[in-house]
This record gives structure tokens, C-alpha cells and sequence, in this order.
């Protein structure tokens, strides 16, 4: 099931998704190099990398990805994965893109505290509608603490590649923004964990590949 965020949480949540697996066989997962970071909410998944077998925290941040991951999961359990926009996990770990990617960041290392109701929820069998209303809730007042111009800029110029398909040159990113290029691969670097080109790059792939799995007659 995938629901998407209220429309002023849209800018910084792509969407929620809730899986639920009520038997006790193995379940693979995978998570996208789509240029996203997330949120892997749960309060009783037994998960395990695909390649190193290792046991994933309960639930976990995990931030843009070089190449996918894949996990495997035993048994029954229920979680809520949010789908972030790529900014939105430095806002809420105050830290930069860049060392957060490609890492698995336990929640109990950072916002247990915050998130740990919602994973009693997930635990107690909680109606996954009412649960994401209330993570919309909590996102919404952290945000609310959290936003500076910094983020409305990168946000604005997320939404302007998203728009153009990341067929954006970097004369016309300055232009939209009034920030060379330089400040804005600075500011990317730091909020997105990559250049504006390469982010273009990655938006491109995936609209190329949606042009593909549609079997549209669209001009390639």
C-alpha cells in the first residue's frame, strides 16, 4: 500500500509504503538508487542483508544509495517505509549528504526517543492509515523547528530538475536560482550528497526507465 504525504510535506516526503507479510516465509526487500533517502519503521521484522547476512536494526534511516540494496526478511512482520526527498534526512539528522550515504543509520542511534511510539504501534498492530496520520503530524512540527533558506533553495531547485526531467545545464540551474555554480554544487554536496549534474543525471535514468516499463511510443 503507498499513500502520499499531505501536500505541504510533499516538497520533503515522496511517499509512505506499508508492507505486511502474515506468514512465515522469506520476504525480499530492495531499496533504490533513485537519489532518495529513507525511513525503515518497524516494530517486529527480523531483516537481514542479502549480501553479508548481517541483522538490520529494528528500524533504520538509510541514506542516497550508490547501488541498491537488497535484504531478506523471515517470518511475520508489518513496517512503514518513508520515502524521503533526498534533502530531508540532513534536516532531520542535522548532518551532511555526504557522510550519510550509502549508510544504514539505526533509529535507536539517533531519534529513538522521537520515533519509538511508532514502532509500539507497528508492534500492537495499529491501523497503518491512522499511523502514517501521525507521522505526518510529527514531520510536520519537526519541520516546522528545522527549515531554513537553505533548504527552501534546494527544494526549489529539486522541484525545478524534477520538472525538467534533470535535463537542466548548469547556466540555467544558476539562472533559476541567482547562485553560481560553485554555491550551488557546495549546497548540493552538503544537503543531497551530490553534484546538480549528477542528480540530473540520476533523474534522467529514471524517467528514461519509466519511458520503458510504460511501453510508451514517446520519443527517446
Amino acid at each position: 500500500m503507498q499513500i502520499s504525504p499531505p501536500k505541504h510535506l510533499a516538497s520533503y516526503i515522496r511517499h509512505y509504503i506499508f508492507l505486511e507479510n502474515s506468514k512465515e516465509d522469506i520476504k525480499s526487500l530492495r531499496l533504490f538508487t533513485d537519489g532518495s533517502s529513507g525511513l525503515i519503521l518497524s516494530g517486529d521484522m527480523n531483516l537481514y542483508s542479502g549480501i553479508s547476512k548481517e541483522r538490520m536494526p529494528l528500524s533504520f534511516f538509510y541514506g542516497s544509495l550508490r547501488s541498491y540494496k537488497d535484504f531478506s526478511s523471515k517470518g511475520k512482520f508489518s513496517l512503514v517505509a518513508v520515502v524521503f526527498q533526498p534533502y530531508f534526512l540532513n534536516i532531520l539528522l542535522k548532518t551532511s549528504a555526504k557522510e550519510t550515504r550509502n549508510q544504514i543509520i539505526s533509529v535507536e542511534d539517533a531519534l529513538k526517543s522521537k520515533l519509538e511510539v511508532f514502532q509500539e504501534k507497528l508492534f500492537n498492530k495499529s491501523n497503518p492509515l491512522a499511523i502514517i496520520n501521525d507521522l505526518n503530524i510529527f514531520f510536520t512540527h519537526f519541520l516546522y523547528e528545522r527549515i531554513s533558506t537553505d533548504h527552501h533553495l534546494i527544494t526549489a531547485a529539486q522541484r525545478y530538475l524534477l520538472q525538467n526531467r534533470g535535463s537542466v545545464s548548469s547556466q540555467e540551474l544558476q539562472h533559476f536560482t541567482g547562485y553560481s555554480e560553485r554555491h550551488l554544487e557546495r549546497k548540493f554536496e552538503h544537503y543531497i550528497g551530490m553534484s546538480p549534474k549528477k542528480y540530473g543525471n540520476i533523474i534522467r535514468l529514471h524517467y528514461f526507465l519509466s519511458i520503458l516499463n510504460n511501453g510508451t511510443d514517446e520519443k527517446i
